[in-house]
C-alpha cells in the first residue's frame, strides 16, 4: 500500500493517491466547504466510481481522466455535496446514483436508486452499499476491501471524533449511533480506513474507544 498517503488534502489543492492491491483511491478537496471527493478505481480494468458530485466540475473531470467512471455515487443530498451534479451529468455524461430517501434534497431524480446491502461491481472490485440514516434519511457509506485492509467512504456519517451532525434530534442521534455500531464498528476491524466527507481521514481503531462518549453526549 502506498506509504506517502496522509489523507490530508487542501481545498482545491493537489490530490493524493494510494493503492491497496487492485484498489486505487484518489482523494481531493473542492470548494469553500472543504468537501472531499474520492475516485475509487480498479487498477486492472480502470473502471471507477466518483464519490460525491460536490463542486468544481472541471477539477473533478481532471481527477477522473484516465479512468472509466461508471457513475457518481452520492453519500447524501446536502447542497455542498451536489453542486457539480448537473455539470457532470451533462459533461462527461455521468449517471448519478443515490438513495431515494434523499430525493427531495437532490436537484434531479437519480439514475439508479441504491439501497443498503447492494454490492456494486467496479472492475475486479466489489463495493458494498451501507444505508445508515441519521445525518440524512438517505445517507450511504461505501465499503470496499483492499488486499491489506477495508476502506470505508463515510460521507458525513462518520468523522474523526464522532458521528455526523443530527441537528439536535435525539432520535436521529440514536439512529446514527445504532447504525454505526451495528453496521460498522461491530463488523469491521480496527485497521479499516475511514474517508469522510470533509477533513482528514481516520481509522476505526482510532475512534472505537470513544463510542460510549459519543452515545452519551446525545449529538
Amino acid at each position: 500500500m502506498s506509504q506517502d498517503y496522509t489523507g490530508h488534502v487542501e481545498p482545491d489543492g493537489d490530490w493524493q493517491d494510494r493503492t491497496d492491491g487492485v484498489l486505487r483511491v484518489r482523494k481531493l478537496s473542492v470548494g469553500q466547504m472543504d468537501n472531499n471527493v474520492y475516485v475509487l478505481a480498479c487498477a486492472r480494468t480502470g473502471r471507477a466510481l466518483l464519490v460525491d458530485a460536490a463542486d468544481r466540475p472541471q477539477r473533478l473531470r481532471e481527477a477522473i481522466a484516465g479512468v472509466e467512471v461508471l457513475a457518481v455515487v452520492q453519500t447524501h443530498g446536502h447542497w455542498d455535496h451536489i453542486r457539480a451534479w448537473e455539470a457532470l451529468r451533462e459533461d462527461p455524461g455521468l449517471p448519478i446514483w443515490g438513495h431515494p430517501a434523499d430525493g427531495e434534497l437532490f436537484p434531479a431524480e437519480v439514475d439508479r436508486a441504491l439501497s443498503g446491502g447492494e454490492r456494486l461491481a467496479v472492475g475486479d472490485l466489489e463495493v458494498e452499499v451501507l444505508h445508515l440514516p441519521g445525518h440524512t434519511e438517505g445517507s450511504l457509506l461505501y465499503l470496499v476491501h483492499g488486499d491489506q485492509r477495508p476502506h470505508l467512504f463515510s460521507g458525513d456519517t462518520l468523522f474523526p471524533g464522532g458521528p455526523g451532525n443530527t441537528f439536535g434530534s435525539a432520535e436521529n442521534h440514536r439512529r446514527i449511533m445504532d447504525g454505526l455500531e451495528a453496521q460498522v464498528f461491530d463488523r469491521l476491524p480496527d485497521d479499516t480506513w475511514v474517508y469522510p466527507g470533509h477533513g482528514d481521514d481516520t481509522t476505526l481503531g482510532a475512534e472505537r474507544a470513544s463510542l460510549p462518549e459519543w452515545r452519551g453526549r446525545g449529538w
